[in-house]
């Protein structure tokens, strides 16, 4: 496993900074996953997002319910940013500094899991798997959201022009998506090796937009 626990330069400084401003565009996904989940979820659950970065969804949904909420970050920078978005919120959130590989939680602490277009960027996979079953109540949910690194071109462009970032947001972000992003997506089959390695009692693997979800049950 890489020490830093991330592929690429990662997300610090100005770079998490623009990243933050960039995804509020995509708010109403975020509102949208939230109203789902809290759907599913009975008031006073423990819910941990891994990975939240500035935080939209943990803040959108702890809007919808009295829910004990915790978010994991390796980016200082962004556990900053979402800290600072959940107090302008008025929402009280955990948001915490840690490595996904390598949780600073006791086993058994959370009854939902969520991990969102994270995972992929992510140097010890299966390792980040064994710990969120580990700190999963023994009848707890995981869910992760991702990119496949089959989507196609014009996928990846329908989705960022939805997202009306701008025209130099806009280009920037293709190349991301085609040079980097990509490469590290995986295929619905090596996830699938994945959640094989990680000890879950069963996954299933659904497709979505860009990519696909994988529900895992401990």
């Amino acid at each position: 496993m890489g020490d830093k626990g991330y592929k690429g330069i990662g997300m610090k400084g100005p770079i998490a900074r623009w990243y933050s401003k960039v995804t509020f565009n995509d708010l109403e996904q975020f509102r949208a996953l939230a109203r789902r989940m809290s759907s599913e979820l009975e008031q006073g659950a423990r819910v941990l997002e891994v990975a939240p970065g500035p935080g939209y969804f943990a803040i959108e949904l702890g809007k919808l319910g009295k829910y004990e909420i915790t978010g994991l970050d390796i980016s200082e920078t962004f556990v900053e940013i979402a800290r600072m978005n959940a107090k302008r919120e008025g929402v009280t959130i955990d948001f915490q500094h840690g490595n996904a590989s390598s949780m600073p939680f006791a086993d058994n602490s959370f009854d939902l899991i969520v991990c969102r277009a994270a995972f992929k960027n992510f140097s010890a996979p299966v390792e980040a798997l064994r710990e969120m079953r580990r700190v999963l109540r023994s009848d707890g949910r995981a869910l992760i959201i991702d990119l496949r690194r089959d989507a196609s071109k014009q996928e990846i462009d329908a989705y960022i022009e939805e997202m009306k970032v701008g025209n130099m947001n806009a280009a920037f972000m293709k190349v991301a998506f085609r040079a980097m992003l990509l490469k590290r997506a995986y295929t619905r089959d090596e996830f699938a090796r994945f959640a094989e390695q990680s000890g879950f009692q069963r996954y299933d693997v659904l497709q979505a937009p860009l990519g696909f979800e994988v529900w895992l049950y401990k």
